[in-house]
């Protein structure tokens, strides 16, 4: 049995991957910030039949981020999909005259240094499994900047180039590497932006590994 390991797992997105993955027979390793938001997740998710445990860690602590996975993969098993998908903190989001170098750590360090440790975490296993598929989940800003909030612009772009890079460079070793962008909010009974739509669509992505960027709906939604 392999694992799906989500970063930032919690009660919309995350949970509705955890189903969408674990019902087609994934194990689930849930990783946020808060220990007691995820193993509630995955005691809830445990009713349903589904395999699923809390690892506690903020992405911009990579070493914990590091153990976080370390111990997903020695509780659960070989982590075959990855999804990064951590919601960015408001404070992110500041006018671009007002952002100072100061303001710009914070999202790079969210954005780029943890998707950065939590790839290399993974990747020799997918490498032993001769398998695996890597998840970015990314805003609108990833693709069309925002002046009022350039923190998650700059920080996006930079994350969109470094998954560009991994997918041209991994997809000869059976490693899938593709981003979904949603534009504006994940909005429930939305047609094209309810968690579990969007589960469904990470899911075929997953499934048929073709191309790097999708959207979930029209960039006019930004």
């Amino acid at each position: 049995m392999t694992t799906i390991a989500i970063i930032g797992a919690g009660p919309g997105l995350g949970a509705a991957v955890a189903r969408q993955f674990g019902r087609a027979g994934f194990d689930v390793a849930l990783i946020s910030r808060s220990h007691e938001r995820v193993n509630g997740l995955a005691a809830h998710l445990a009713g349903e039949g589904i395999t699923a445990r809390g690892f506690a860690a903020d992405v911009r602590d990579t070493k914990a981020l590091a153990t976080a996975l370390d111990a997903a993969t020695a509780t659960l098993g070989p982590v075959e999909v990855l999804q990064y998908s951590p919601v960015p903190h408001r404070d992110f989001m500041r006018p671009v005259l007002e952002t100072t170098p100061a303001d710009l750590a914070g999202p790079i360090e969210f954005s780029v240094y943890g998707p950065v440790a939590a790839v290399q975490q993974v990747l020799p296993g997918m490498r032993d499994l001769g398998r695996g598929t890597i998840l970015f989940v990314n805003g609108g800003t990833a693709v069309v900047p925002h002046p009022d909030r350039a923190g998650t612009s700059i920080a996006f772009a930079a994350e969109s180039a470094y998954g560009h890079l991994l997918h041209d460079t991994l997809s000869g070793e059976g490693i899938h590497v593709a981003q979904l962008v949603i534009p504006g909010a994940i909005t429930p009974g939305h047609r094209r932006k309810d968690p579990a739509v969007l589960a469904d669509t990470l899911w075929g992505m997953h499934q048929d590994r073709h191309g790097f960027r999708h959207f979930a709906d029209d960039l006019e939604a930004v």
